[in-house]
């Protein structure tokens, strides 16, 4: 019994690690949680460039576990180009709050956030088609009060 109960959860590791995407930590951000400890999957997208198909939706979901207490959560998300931050429109700046989920991924958590306790940040948002087909990289940050960064990740993407 014990041998079947280590193979199944060895299984379980193995298709969790299937899923999550390659993504790399912000170069200029110190995070609270680092990079190493997030588990990042961006739909259809396990290494970059991942393939940001106008007028379709792709969903991001993110596990981590703050180290301190967090009151509230912005998104910062924009598209570097040539330099320039190009924010997401209707993402960028925006609450994650609503988008904060208890490690089951299915019990809706929102803030404040509590040291120590995993939670599922999942969120989707449009690829509009007025953005123009284009490489980039993808800079994804959520911030606690003062604008410090609680995780950051970037990988580069394509939009098709």
């Amino acid at each position: 019994m014990k041998s079947l109960l280590v193979a199944v959860l060895a299984l379980s590791c193995v298709f969790l690690y299937a899923e999550a995407t390659e993504v790399k930590a912000c170069p200029s951000t110190k995070s609270m949680v680092p990079i190493s400890e997030n588990t990042i999957d961006i739909s259809n997208c396990v290494k970059g460039p991942c393939k940001l198909k106008r007028k379709t939706n792709v969903s991001i979901n993110q596990k981590f576990t703050p180290s301190e207490d967090i009151k509230s959560l912005t998104t910062t998300v924009f598209a570097q180009v040539l330099s320039l931050p190009l924010p997401f429109i209707g993402v960028d700046g925006t609450s994650a709050c609503d988008y904060i989920f208890a490690e089951d991924g299915e019990t809706k958590l929102g803030c404040p956030l509590k040291a120590g306790v995993p939670v599922v940040y999942k969120r989707s948002f449009p690829v509009l088609e007025i953005y123009p087909k284009m490489s980039l990289t993808v800079h994804w940050e959520l911030q606690g009060r003062g604008s410090k960064s609680v995780t950051c990740f970037e990988v580069p993407a394509k939009i098709v």
